[in-house]
């Protein structure tokens, strides 16, 4: 079954967010992020926006790595609503992602996020 366009954008726009270049811009991460984001981070720390684009645009934040996806999965819950759930490795470290996607203003913007860290051997 075809994936709906909806689906196809928050996928896209999720692959956007993670690709390093838009991770170190104020700007093009605030092209992305909803007003009233929020992520529970797999730190366990609570984001919200503002602290969020502070924290990976800042002078002393890590050099830019490739996050590495898979098992994306996406379901449009409302005409204005996309679930996407995937699996992350970054620097070693495996985390089980959601992501909330909310059509706002004729633009797929990142209402919600978490992201749980997971061990290879987990079942």
């Amino acid at each position: 079954m075809a994936e709906s366009p909806a689906v196809v954008a928050a996928v896209e726009a999720e692959l956007r967010l993670l690709d390093p270049a838009v991770r170190s811009s104020v700007e093009l991460i605030g092209e992305l992020l909803h007003p009233d984001f929020i992520e529970f981070g797999s730190s366990g720390r609570r984001w919200d926006r503002r602290s969020i684009i502070a924290a990976l645009t800042a002078d002393d934040a890590p050099g830019a790595r490739p996050v590495t996806t898979s098992e994306m999965r996406g379901v449009e819950l409302a005409p204005h609503l996309v679930l996407l759930t995937f699996d992350t490795e970054h620097k070693g470290r495996l985390a089980h992602r959601s992501s909330l996607w909310m059509l706002t203003g004729g633009r797929w913007l990142l209402y919600f996020h978490q992201g749980t860290v997971f061990t290879a051997d987990t079942p």
